[in-house]
């Protein structure tokens, strides 16, 4: 996980003074790997670094953070008896106190300081060298003598839901809690869309659902999920004449023909029509909502975790 500038900026714009406690290394078995990262305010918290004892007592010390004004302290804490925890590996875990005047320009790309009081003042030579290295390419937070240098978040992967259902709702609700998703639920009625939503997720009615693809970006994923056939044609149809990353349509086999054949009367040839994934979702998990949505979230995130492999951004550990 990179540095999540925009929604550190809203939970300061939300709560006031914000810690963020982020793993930076893991050694032996540990609840979350390097990269993951929780917010702390005074009255609540958001992300996880992996539940249980550890963030029970990263969270009460990200408090006492707020409380003395300490702004950076990292520790390496051993996941043993003293924690109640039988993994019996370690973590090192970087806690930052951030206001509004200690956050990255929003043009930075990759965020350098220390996070130690007995840091030197200048960038440690290994770790300046492994910046020049990335390039423009993007690094995984990494912890070296004090000082703490990861790439700023990676803009979101921007996915539309066409349907407020069941499943659409599911969908939209599972994928809500991951990093790095913006989505956006659509459909004809706003009586269908859920009374409460995470920030991540926009809400839009539109009569005519088909008619905005026009405006969804090129590396958009669409799911095509809506109450009527007709209106799931019309936008399978419409996605055809546009870019997307990714369009997948749910139904059965069968509807999948006949829409095929629709489709190639509409002038769009057999290769074109492939681009558009149906059925979605893993049958073996069920045909429940939440297992449909399980199915495609775990489909989103094996492409983005294999996208991450070939750029050589994934990384088990961040210490070096």
């Amino acid at each position: 996980m990179s540095f999540r500038l925009a929604e550190i900026a809203n939970s300061l714009s939300a709560y006031g003074n914000v810690v963020r406690v982020l793993v930076t290394g893991t050694k032996g078995s540990a609840p979350r790997d390097a990269g993951a990262a929780m917010l702390v305010w005074r009255d609540g918290q958001s992300g996880t670094i992996g539940g249980g004892a550890l963030e029970y007592q990263a969270t009460k010390r990200a408090r006492e953070m707020l409380d003395t004004g300490l702004l950076a302290a990292h520790i390496t804490q051993p996941l043993g008896p003293a924690l109640g925890q039988c993994c019996g590996g370690s973590v090192t875990l970087v806690y930052e106190r951030f206001n509004v005047d200690n956050l990255p320009l929003p043009n930075t790309r990759i965020f350098v300081r220390p996070v130690d009081a007995t840091a030197n003042s200048a960038i440690p030579a290994l770790l300046q060298r492994r910046i020049d290295a990335a390039q423009n390419a993007a690094i995984a937070p990494t912890l070296t003598a004090g000082w703490l240098a990861e790439s700023i978040g990676r803009t979101a992967t921007p996915v539309w839901i066409f349907g407020a259902g069941h499943v659409g709702r599911a969908l939209a609700q599972t994928l809500a809690p991951l990093a790095d998703f913006n989505i956006t639920l659509i459909d004809t009625e706003a009586a269908r869309m859920p009374m409460q939503m995470s920030d991540n997720i926009t809400t839009l009615t539109a009569q005519n659902m088909a008619g905005l693809i026009k405006h969804a970006s090129d590396n958009t994923h669409h799911f095509i999920m809506t109450m009527d056939h007709a209106i799931d044609l019309e936008i399978c149809h419409q996605l055809l004449n546009h870019r997307f990353a990714y369009a997948g349509l749910i139904g059965s086999k069968t509807k999948w023909a006949r829409f095929g054949t629709r489709l190639e009367s509409l002038g769009h040839t057999q290769l074109d029509i492939a681009r558009i994934t149906c059925p979605i979702g893993d049958p073996a998990l069920g045909k429940e909502p939440q297992a449909i949505a399980v199915g495609i979230a775990h489909a989103l995130l094996l492409e983005r975790a294999q996208l991450e492999s070939t750029t050589g951004i994934a990384q088990r550990t961040g210490e070096i």
